[in-house]
């Protein structure tokens, strides 16, 4: 696979960690698996039968999970310490056959892009979880889980399309943090109201 190919896996695994480990994971999986697709580095150990099957059973335990309003930002607390590190293993994998300078490299953007995403996706829900009807809760579960497998394929098939894309998320939620931990300390602020915290 030729760098742009391998950038584009490395990176889009890395992003999408963020918004959904197990959902990139068993996608990957799956694709080297049955669409005899050659991934990068030593990513071919995802396309294990066990990795994709405890990777796909985490997805459906998320899936629904992702669903419930409070349970979602619980879920998305505790994967803090999980998404990033592995969007960051993911990405230092891919570059795999490459020096280990350039793992490094593909492990601190990995990282940071799966930093990235799971910020956005984590203030997004919580600010929505303070929306009195659960409608769009789901909605918004259901167009991550989209957005997620969409961005494995096109990191596949569409490799200059997924670098573009990413760059421009990744400017764009730098430009929008300030904002983002506003949003967050008000959903913070809100919670302990409900609860009679002050």
């Amino acid at each position: 696979m030729n760098l742009i190919g391998t950038l584009a896996i490395a990176m889009g695994a890395g992003w999408v960690s963020g918004v959904n480990l197990y959902a990139a994971v068993a996608t990957l999986g799956l694709l080297g698996r049955l669409a005899n697709l050659r991934l990068p580095g030593e990513l071919d150990v995802l396309t294990s039968w066990w990795i994709i099957g405890i990777a796909s059973v985490l997805y459906l335990i998320e899936f629904f999970a992702d669903k419930i309003p409070y349970l979602d930002s619980t879920w998305d607390a505790i994967h803090t310490f999980i998404r990033i590190p592995a969007g960051a293993v993911l990405a230092a994998t891919a570059f795999g056959d490459f020096d280990r300078s350039v793992q490094v490299v593909a492990l601190l953007l990995g990282g940071g892009l799966a930093l990235s995403a799971h910020g956005v996706k984590a203030t997004a829900r919580a600010a929505i979880n303070l929306s009195p009807e659960p409608v769009s809760n789901v909605v918004v579960s259901l167009a991550e889980d989209v957005v997620a497998f969409s961005t494995i394929l096109l990191s596949v098939f569409l490799p200059l399309v997924t670098i573009i894309f990413l760059v421009i998320f990744l400017a764009l939620s730098i430009y929008i943090a300030p904002r983002m931990v506003r949003v967050m300390r008000g959903a913070i602020s809100r919670v302990r109201g409900v609860l009679g915290y002050s």
